[in-house]
């Protein structure tokens, strides 16, 4: 009946219907930022301080926006799929496509947080300290959205070499 690796006594509609669940609540958690992060960029350009920007600034004003715009395109994207293919028997591709969505959207929005943190360090601070809080900014991104969970997984998949057992 269950999935033999998850431990979990549930068919695979079951299983599918408790991916999904989990997958649209983490999304839930991601969506309010990008959106925070996308209407502040948004306003932005009709600041009075805007036009102090450097030709540079602008361009990573620029590429933020359009950084912004796809982590917001590749989080939302689930949603429209899911309401696009309702009824047609997708649940399986919409969890497979949707995760991998979910997992390309946080790395641009990461990006976009740290082209926010470029923008107004420079715009605000010397060469050293935007330096610092931009490399410091994408470091605990990269640390931890990425590197600690996959340690884990890698770890967890090592254990299920060596053990047979598979811990969902």
């Amino acid at each position: 009946m269950g999935d033999p690796g998850s431990g979990r006594d549930e068919s695979e509609i079951q299983r599918l219907d408790r991916n999904l669940s989990e997958l649209l609540q983490e999304l839930r958690v991601a969506l309010p930022g990008v959106q925070v992060l996308f209407a502040f960029l948004l306003t932005i350009p009709f600041n009075q301080r805007f036009a102090l920007l450097t030709t540079a600034q602008e361009r990573i004003y620029l590429a933020t926006l359009l950084i912004t715009t796809i982590a917001a395109v590749l989080l939302i994207a689930p949603t429209a799929y899911h309401r696009i293919t309702f009824r047609k028997q997708q649940k399986a591709h919409l969890v497979l496509l949707a995760n991998r969505l979910a997992i390309v959207g946080l790395g641009f929005l990461a990006l976009a947080m740290s082209g926010v943190v470029l923008l107004i360090t420079d715009f605000l601070f010397n060469t050293v300290v935007t330096v610092a809080c931009t490399a410091f900014a994408a470091l605990m991104f990269v640390t931890f959205w990425y590197a600690l969970p996959l340690l884990r997984r890698v770890s967890l998949e090592d254990d299920e070499r060596r053990f047979g057992f598979d811990d969902d």
